[in-house]
């Protein structure tokens, strides 16, 4: 009789664990400029924390493949900040160099942009009375390039550096994880590195089609890299080769870009235009404007690819959005200038791609 009591309750256990390992979607982390990290239960849509990243000005984060570690770099002091996801703890800081923004990590390595010679905020519009005054401020032979640092993970240190343009934004892999693409809002270029030398392979000059790249993103298939231009209003469409097939129009100031899952549509966050907008992938006509909130830069899709979340920093907000109606179906508060936004497990996104 005990023993068939013990076989129930063991079954009945076994069950409830499996009903709520099922249950549960992953989480969300949300990187705030002017805080940490904030944590978001993704069954529920619920705030459900916030993790102290011990260095001022979150901004870039990137998660490991086996979810275990957050990286995130932190501006104000030139550093990541490595945190345990179980336990929510800083296991290390590590120097990288001075305003460290993007993260990327690819295996054991973390890829993180900086820049050396940044005075702090964004370069000003091509043009503008600004501009031309900075030109003549910079000597152009003294000023130093961005730099992408590569941190070995499991040595904890920087181990090497790859050197950009000026104004290093986003950063992206090949499919075949041997070159590193990269967008320079600065002087207008997308340049592509051997990530095994740091070696210059090619530069593509975006100034014809549109000023300051930000993001960039490659198709799932590999054939194709997406780049937007915030002062083009554009998203350029370039081959494997990084020849460019096209210019495609956007709203005002587009940044974060990626395609969904399988590679059929385009989501591209506006800034200034306050909205998500998607578009065929193929034909790359445009499906809908969805209206969201004030300086929306990154987003992610939810491990299960039925969701978007969108990252808002002047609304304070994580905008939920059906990824199929194209409709937001829920705002969360996320207080501190949401910046950037992933999940685990790893999702589609216009700063993390989904694990194959």
């Amino acid at each position: 009789m005990k023993l068939s009591r013990l076989i129930i309750a063991t079954a009945v256990s076994m069950t409830l664990a499996i009903n709520a390992e099922a249950q549960d979607k992953g989480k969300a982390y949300v990187s705030t400029q002017d805080a940490g990290i904030s944590v978001v239960d993704i069954e529920t849509m619920e705030l459900i924390g916030d993790i102290d990243v011990k260095a001022p000005g979150p901004r870039g984060i990137g998660i490991t493949d086996d979810g275990k570690l957050l990286v995130v770099a932190t501006r104000d002091n030139g550093s990541v900040s490595i945190i345990d996801t179980a336990s929510h703890e800083v296991l290390k800081k590590i120097q990288v160099g001075q305003n460290p923004e993007f993260v990327r990590i690819k295996g054991d390595f973390a890829f993180v942009s900086y820049e050396p010679s940044s005075k702090g905020g964004p370069p000003p519009a091509p043009g503008s009375a600004e501009a031309l005054a900075a030109a003549k401020e910079d000597d152009d032979d003294d000023k130093e390039p961005a730099r992408i640092g590569i941190i070995d993970l499991k040595l904890g240190k920087k181990i090497r550096e790859i050197t950009g343009g000026p104004e290093t934004e986003g950063i992206e892999f090949s499919k075949d994880g041997q070159q590193l693409i990269i967008t320079n809002e600065a002087d207008n270029t997308v340049t592509v590195h051997s990530i095994k030398t740091g070696k210059l392979l090619k530069t593509v000059k975006t100034h014809k089609y549109g000023d300051r790249p930000r993001g960039i993103k490659v198709s799932p298939d590999g054939k194709t890299y997406l780049a937007t231009l915030e002062y083009g209003n554009k998203f350029l469409v370039m081959d494997k080769n990084f020849k460019v097939l096209r210019a495609v129009d956007t709203g005002a100031a587009p940044y974060g870009i990626a395609y969904d899952r399988k590679g059929e549509r385009i989501f591209v966050a506006v800034n200034k235009a306050k909205t998500l907008e998607v578009f065929n992938a193929k034909t790359y006509e445009k499906i809908k404007d969805i209206p969201t909130g004030n300086r929306c830069w990154h987003f992610s899709f939810t491990p299960d690819d039925k969701q978007v979340l969108l990252s808002c920093g002047k609304s304070n907000a994580l905008f939920v959005i059906d990824a199929e109606k194209l409709d937001v179906i829920k705002q969360i508060e996320i207080k501190n200038m949401p910046w950037g936004v992933i999940t685990y497990p790893k999702s589609m996104g216009s700063i993390d791609t989904a694990l194959k």
